[in-house]
């Protein structure tokens, strides 16, 4: 994929405060973001609530011409990439993450949502938040799957069966993979649960040993030195009560940072949602 000129484009700031229908308190928003949605009506379904969100997002996305989202979930993508089909006509996904986001209801132990975040992007289940969002399958051959290391047996069994594409998270392995013809404009999404636990704590899910904060950003680096995104999402799964740490910030400007975003934060440094 040729990506001239797409690196060198200013990103758009866009921060999701929430996780699926909680407002997270504090959340991280940088100096000139905007702000999406405000709180969902509490009288509304859950499902009505999520999908509402994501509409705002996806509306917010159409708009801009390079979004960096910051979320509080994966499952935010959704509105995302909902919001990326409108102008584009192809969308490729680089996902990285701990874990696959590959299971549906029929074989997720815990029915988390956000655990099927890259599921329905592909297509699969429920199709009641992407239909209602005009989301578009992403075939299976269009998205890269990173790293991945902690899977449930049925999702295993699942992304086996699939043609998503699963790699290391080894910066040779993604520059070599990647560098080839692309199907589509790329959306950038990245879980920071996959950076180890030893450099990264203080996350809502508990992780098996995986790649440290600079071998990620070798990897990121290699993503955007061989196929610049045209939208990325940095998914900030911290603990409510760590979510407005200074350490965070400095993370997320770090992961920001090799994308070619330069995050500024106001004197707290934190945001709160609409």
């Amino acid at each position: 994929m040729d990506g001239s000129g797409a690196a060198h484009r200013d990103w758009d700031l866009l921060v999701s405060p929430w996780h699926l229908d909680e407002q997270i308190d504090g959340f991280p928003a940088p100096a000139g973001a905007i702000a999406l949605a405000g709180p969902p009506d509490p009288a509304a379904s859950e499902l009505d609530r999520l999908t509402g969100r994501y509409r705002d997002v996806a509306d917010a996305v159409a708009e801009v011409d390079r979004p960096l989202v910051l979320a509080g979930d994966c499952l935010t993508s959704l509105g995302l990439v909902a919001g990326l089909q409108r102008r584009h006509r192809d969308i490729s996904l680089v996902w990285l993450d701990a874990h696959g986001d590959f299971n549906t209801p029929e074989i997720s132990a815990s029915g988390y949502l956000a655990g099927m975040s890259l599921a329905m992007l592909t297509g699969r289940a429920p199709e009641a938040i992407s239909e209602r969002l005009g989301l578009r399958p992403v075939p299976d051959e269009n998205a890269v799957l990173i790293d991945a290391r902690d899977l449930d047996p049925a999702e295993r069994e699942a992304l086996d069966a699939s043609r998503v594409r699963r790699l290391a998270a080894d910066p040779d392995a993604v520059r070599d993979a990647l560098n080839g013809p692309s199907a589509g404009d790329i959306y950038l999404h990245v879980d920071v649960d996959i950076i180890d636990g030893k450099d990264l704590s203080e996350l809502r899910w508990d992780t098996s040993a995986g790649p440290s904060f600079s071998v990620v950003e070798q990897c990121l680096a290699q993503i955007v030195g061989t196929v610049p995104p045209i939208a990325a999402c940095i998914a900030c799964p911290w603990t409510p009560d760590r979510i407005g740490d200074e350490s965070t910030r400095h993370a997320v400007t770090r992961l920001a940072a090799v994308i070619g975003a330069e995050l500024r934060w106001s004197a707290d440094g934190a945001g709160r949602g609409n």
